[in-house]
């Protein structure tokens, strides 16, 4: 391997080499003619070989290793479709300036993965600028994203995830197809958003309050972290209907979005 283009371990950089697995990913994107396309983390360039393959309007790749956007700028500066941008794919969704109806495909870098998931849902504008996310997780994340109610894996990540979007699980990959080789195998979601959002919570900031606050005693009934958000007001547990003896994986993803929607209202 080009010593240019070493993972790194501090970016959580594990590289997907086998092409079957690419070209399935690339199949499930359906990209045409008109399309554009962000590629979070392109890294070695691997997929984003195969996106250009597919000859779509225009193709922007996010790499915050500068070595890595240097390797890929040579490596494709025939094609005048491509953008490489040098930079943090947090800033990228904060200025939000790239345009609408966009494929995401991101590799997501592991130790990341769920803050770019949740900074993706939590926009202010929705619907938002993209029109499907296609994106890889450690097999563990993506069982959290797609647990139902009830279950042990459901939590925060789950009910953020369904308020604003439609998941589909694709296939998994195993750890032997990346490079350095991780220690567990991963999964591949895509993830569509709803137009019509039934719990129309005016900042989605509320609801992630909400959430981290309920989960913050995840073995312990809720009762207390309750107070932490509402204080004793008796009338809102009432009129909630909510019994506080419940432990937050006992709670459905409704109620979070009911108590959100309340939240809102009590910090006016």
């Amino acid at each position: 391997m080009n010593p240019l283009i070493l993972p790194k371990k501090s970016l959580g950089q594990n590289f997907l080499m086998d092409q079957n697995i690419i070209r399935k990913i690339i199949k499930i994107g359906n990209i045409e003619k008109n399309t554009t396309i962000l590629e979070i983390g392109a890294g070695n360039g691997n997929l984003t070989k195969k996106i250009i393959q597919q000859k779509p309007k225009k193709i922007i790749a996010i790499e915050k290793d500068k070595k890595l956007s240097i390797f890929l700028k040579n490596n494709f500066k025939e094609f005048e479709n491509i953008r490489i941008i040098n930079n943090d794919i947090f800033d990228v969704i904060k200025n939000n300036n790239i345009g609408k109806n966009i494929i995401v495909f991101g590799n997501l870098p592991y130790n990341i993965s769920t803050q770019i998931l949740a900074a993706l849902i939590l926009l202010k504008k929705w619907p938002p600028w993209y029109e499907t996310l296609i994106l890889m997780f450690q097999k563990e994340v993506a069982d959290r994203i797609l647990a139902k109610e009830g279950s042990k894996d459901f939590g925060r990540l789950s009910i953020l995830c369904n308020w604003r979007l439609e998941i589909k699980k694709h296939f998994n990959v195993s750890k032997n197809c990346f490079y350095p080789k991780p220690k567990i195998n991963s999964t591949l979601l895509s993830f569509k958003p709803k137009k019509n959002i039934e719990y129309n919570i005016k900042n989605p900031k509320n609801l992630e309050t909400v959430t981290r606050i309920l989960f913050s005693n995840r073995r312990k009934m809720i009762n207390k972290n309750f107070v932490k958000l509402f204080g004793y007001d008796k009338s809102i547990i009432k009129e909630l209907n909510l019994n506080l003896k419940q432990r937050p994986e006992e709670l459905s993803s409704k109620m979070y979005y009911k108590i959100a929607l309340r939240y809102e209202q009590f910090i006016g």
